[in-house]
């Protein structure tokens, strides 16, 4: 590329002098980050959020690579997927427990670690919906249909049971796994799973993307060849930067944050609140899509459920475009039937 550039700019063929590679700068597990780190620091992290900014911050000073990234679970001490590269192991522990409680400590050193060799970690993933499925399985993921309204043990009205998740990573008879579950009432029964399969050699991780498109976000960074770890963190990094939106329809008479929805009300979420309520499925979705361009966006993934009236897909593109010609807009068809729209704001 820079050769066209000069040649383009100076007229000139620019001479070019091959270079050559040392035979172990392609044994490396390293992904990123400087050579001079020799561990990589892995754990999950239970601990406040202003908690997290000093975590960070005392990370950054001793090592790089840093990812601290909220695994997605509420509440008064969230949990959060913390990835370094450090030299002293222990400080980087002692860290996280200034911030909170670590769990599910892993420490590798690159020199130990084996030259990668074949495919790399296997993705399984929950995809409600045929044409979900169709897109998961394009991109090599293994796929387990289901994800619908269900119990929370799994098994009842398309959700998938915790035999099924485990059945599947299974079959694929590799040693690491990433496990999407794409629901955020999945999540569950893949952290089920993914707890009966450990072990043995075989590694699984979960990450807990909370809809389709936050798991398609992660499969399009997803990178076979990268170690293990460092694909994980930037499959929850890519999942956790994509907001989510859904238009359902109203079962019950319910209290929301925007006020009382009626059964038959098509209500609009955007990151599982409730900030849409009208009777017209395309007026809310409009509603949602003028919230998540009013804050930007560069790419919108637009996924349209199987029993959404006609060129629902191509008024929603439309729509868009008018809107912000400026953001790249995909839509797909066949999503699951109780969600008639699904948005991914990247």
């Amino acid at each position: 590329m820079l050769a066209a550039l000069a040649r383009v700019v100076t007229g000139a063929e620019p001479e070019l002098t091959p270079i050559q590679v040392p035979a172990g700068a392609v044994r490396r597990r390293r992904e990123m980050g400087a050579p001079q780190f020799a561990f990589e620091v892995q754990y999950l992290l239970d601990a406040p959020a202003d908690a997290v900014v000093k975590l960070r911050h005392r990370l950054a000073e001793l090592g790089d690579s840093v990812a601290v990234v909220d695994a997605g679970e509420a509440g008064a001490s969230p949990t959060w997927n913390v990835h370094a590269h450090v030299n002293d192991v222990g400080a980087a522990i002692e860290a996280g427990l200034e911030a909170g409680r670590p769990h599910q400590i892993g420490v590798v050193r690159f020199e130990d670690e084996p030259v990668p060799r074949g495919a790399g970690a296997t993705v399984v993933a929950v995809a409600p919906g045929a044409g979900l499925a169709h897109l998961f399985e394009a991109e090599g993921v293994v796929v387990i249909e289901g994800g619908g309204e269900g119990g929370a043990e799994g098994g009842g009205d398309g959700l998938p049971s915790v035999a099924d998740v485990v059945a599947a990573i299974r079959a694929t008879e590799a040693s690491e796994v990433v496990l999407l579950p794409n629901a955020a009432r999945v999540r569950g029964v893949a952290e089920a799973a993914a707890e009966q399969v450990r072990g043995a050699g075989r590694r699984v991780t979960v990450v807990p993307t909370r809809s389709p498109v936050q798991g398609l976000a992660a499969i399009a960074v997803h990178d076979p060849d990268r170690p293990f770890d460092d694909d994980v963190v930037a499959m929850a990094e890519a999942a956790a930067a994509t907001r989510h939106a859904e238009l359902v329809v109203a079962q019950d008479e319910a209290l929301t944050a925007v006020g009382i929805c009626h059964a038959g009300d098509v209500l609009g979420l955007i990151d599982g609140e409730v900030v849409e309520i009208g009777r017209g499925l395309l007026a809310v979705a409009f509603g949602l899509l003028d919230r998540i361009l009013g804050v930007g966006a560069e790419l919108l993934t637009i996924i349209v459920g199987a029993e959404a009236p006609a060129r629902t897909g191509a008024l929603l593109e439309a729509h868009v475009r008018a809107r912000s010609p400026l953001t790249d807009v995909a839509v797909y068809e066949g999503g699951p039937a109780d969600q008639p729209v699904i948005i991914g704001a990247e």
